[in-house]
């Protein structure tokens, strides 16, 4: 129904034009003939069809609305696709989409040196990995849309005219060429990164509404792929955060464990072997988990191993832990190192010189939400020292508390880039009675139904 209507509004201005010529014509003679009555019904018809004429052929909609609409339209479709990048596979699926969508024969997306996809009868020979045309090259240079006009003579010639150029080339292949088109660049970050390819047979169809579709689809596509980059750096940084993190944890938890297992070599070798074991399974651990989620329990059971080789270190009465998880919570998926940096910044920086060390980890819904907080009875801190751990990549170098801001702020940031706004950490900390720091998993129990 809205082609039938496109093409409709296409012969108006025609029509009106007939009507008012023929109008004027009937206005002279009437005139000429001093026939007053005749030139009064004449002058009033063509007045009454510049009016009605006018109002069709500017008729908000039969433009920019009637393209926003479309592309309204389409853009749920487009974006599952949009949302793998610029592949063949998906440049397929979003060609057949917006092939029905306008009046063009053929459409065609490349990226910013094959052809990758197209859809149509494509007699101009579009090919998977077909190299880019010159025209499709100089769009990518400049950016900015053209409409060009073409002759196939060979498979990457394309001729850019000022006019579309006379179908009728008298041969069978040059009866399947799409003489007329249009070439949309595809941006992000300000970067032609493809381009969006619209072909007609006839060149009468391209109008103000095609560019008009050409450019918002363009603009949607580009948008898409924009959110995917997004997605792909936020998941990049994600990524470079927790290696950062390892960094940070490895070197000096590694030489401490060794210079212990060491120690134990002498005194106590069956001791140092099993050290030595539970050493290589944290490690091996630590290596698997580092670019995915793992369950509370597989990151509670690393925080164990990791105390356990503390207390060799420091002696099995000066740590005492404890464990409270709510039900079914021992499922809850949570980046790997949440738990365990902020249990190992207890055992760096709260410990006191004599007496045991009491950490509790607990784990509990809230509504939809999930807490897990870890809480220790050690040194403490001033709230000063608390906020800046959480505001700052790292602590002021003559802070008490030097060396934990990178693993807090960075546990933070993770936990609320996988779960979203409304999570992060809250630290609640009293010099001399110690501190308790707690993770929000925003709507983390709907994760379990």
């Amino acid at each position: 129904m809205t082609r039938i209507i496109d093409r409709v509004r296409r012969w108006i201005p025609f029509i009106v034009a007939v009507i008012v010529l023929v109008m004027l014509g009937l206005l002279s003679w009437g005139i000429a003939e001093n026939n007053l009555w005749f030139a009064m019904l004449a002058g009033a018809l063509l007045a009454v069809t510049i009016v009605i004429g006018g109002s069709v052929v500017l008729m908000p909609d039969s433009l920019q609305s009637q393209a926003t609409e479309r592309t309204l339209r389409v853009a749920s479709s487009t974006l599952e696709h949009m949302s793998g990048g610029l592949t063949p596979e998906n440049c397929s699926a979003v060609c057949k989409l917006l092939l029905s969508e306008t009046e063009a024969d053929a459409i065609a997306m490349t990226d910013t040196q094959y052809v990758l996809a197209s859809a149509g009868q494509t007699g101009y020979g579009y090919v998977p990995a077909m190299p880019n045309t010159a025209p499709t090259l100089e769009v990518l240079k400049s950016g900015r849309m053209e409409t060009i006009s073409m002759r196939k003579t060979s498979k990457n010639d394309e001729q850019v005219v000022g006019q579309p150029v006379d179908e009728d080339y008298g041969d069978e292949l040059a009866q399947q060429v799409y003489p007329v088109g249009v070439i949309v660049p595809l941006i992000v970050a300000d970067k032609p990164v493809g381009t969006l390819k619209l072909h007609y047979r006839n060149g009468a169809k391209i109008d103000r509404t095609q560019l008009t579709i050409a450019r918002g689809f363009a603009k949607l596509l580009s948008a898409q792929l924009s959110s995917t980059e997004l997605e792909e750096q936020a998941e990049l940084t994600a990524r470079a955060e927790l290696k950062a993190l390892q960094a940070q944890i490895n070197p000096h938890f590694l030489f401490n464990t060794l210079n212990t297992i060491a120690a134990f070599t002498r005194t106590d070798p069956t001791r140092a072997r099993d050290l030595l074991r539970e050493f290589s399974v944290y490690y091996r651990r630590t290596l698997e988990n580092s670019d995915s989620m793992i369950t509370l329990a597989e990151e509670l059971e690393q925080t164990r191993r990791y105390l356990t080789i503390e207390k060799a270190r420091f002696g099995e009465d000066r740590i005492v832990e404890t464990e409270n998880v709510g039900e079914g919570l021992e499922r809850l998926m949570v980046p790997p190192f949440s738990v365990q940096p902020i249990v190992e910044n207890a055992v760096r920086h709260a410990m006191r010189d004599e007496g045991p060390l009491h950490i509790d980890v607990h784990a509990a819904d809230d509504g939809d939400d999930v807490l897990v907080a870890v809480a220790d009875d050690g040194l403490g801190m001033d709230d000063a020292v608390a906020q800046l751990l959480l505001a700052e990549a790292a602590p002021d170098p003559t802070s008490p508390q030097k060396g934990t801001g990178i693993a807090l702020k960075n546990v933070a940031d993770r936990i609320e880039r996988f779960y979203g706004v409304g999570s992060g950490i809250e630290i609640v900390s009293k010099l001399g009675e110690g501190t308790v720091v707690t993770m929000r998993l925003a709507d983390a129990v709907l994760t379990l139904e």
